[in-house]
């Protein structure tokens, strides 16, 4: 839509969803109805991990604004009907609180928080360790976020394990010569190494894909 771009999303290794909306909201508070009403929509039968994202050009309460200009309540109110009814929740950052300068000094300067990341319950289920930082502005009058996933939890790496019942398999010996080859040229122990690496790998999603999670 005008206003904003949703994704569904799937993690090729762990097959968990997501659905991603990208916010880019008008000026008006007329013409940001629409788009309101369009994540009423999507948070009616929402039941995958959301994550909302973007600039909204709106703030939540007087504390994300400095400077001149009042606030208009019945804008904040708005927003924050939309954020409620859609059981969205506000992911937090880090570092500075605003993330819009008018690009102006002095009594004519003001920062605002226009830009946030927003995720239902099953989103902070799935991504427990969620984090946002507001990074330094570069051009824009923007300032980019970033957002990074279970920080804290290094990856665990399974050890590979020959299990002797796949080559009874019908279509293990076929599955080892689609991936024992290797289109260049080096030292043997390389290339050798190189077509270990491979097989484990192929062997590994075809184990789970013929014979499921076995362990």
């Amino acid at each position: 839509m005008t206003q904003q771009l949703t994704l569904r999303l799937m993690h090729t290794e762990t097959h968990v969803e997501l659905i991603l909306t990208l916010v880019y909201a008008k000026c008006d508070r007329i013409e940001r109805i629409e788009l309101w009403d369009s994540l009423y929509a999507m948070a009616s039968d929402m039941t995958a991990p959301w994550l909302v994202g973007g600039d909204f050009n709106v703030i939540w309460d007087e504390e994300e604004k400095f400077g001149r200009l009042s606030v208009s309540l019945i804008e904040v109110d708005d927003f924050r009907h939309c954020i409620n009814t859609c059981n969205l929740t506000d992911l937090g950052f880090k570092r500075s609180i605003f993330t819009w300068w008018n690009r102006r000094s002095e009594d004519d300067c003001i920062f605002k928080r226009l830009d946030r990341c927003l995720g239902n319950h099953e989103l902070q289920q799935t991504f427990p360790r969620l984090e946002v930082t507001h990074l330094s502005k570069i051009g824009s009058d923007h300032y980019p976020m970033m957002l990074k996933c279970d920080i804290e939890t290094p990856p665990i790496k399974k050890s590979f394990r020959f299990l002797n019942f796949w080559t009874k398999h019908e279509t293990f010996k076929d599955l080892v010569k689609e991936n024992w080859n290797a289109d260049f040229s080096a030292n043997p122990f390389c290339i050798f190494n190189f077509k270990l690496k491979k097989l484990k790998k192929a062997l590994s999603t075809w184990s789970i894909a013929t014979y499921g999670d076995i362990f």
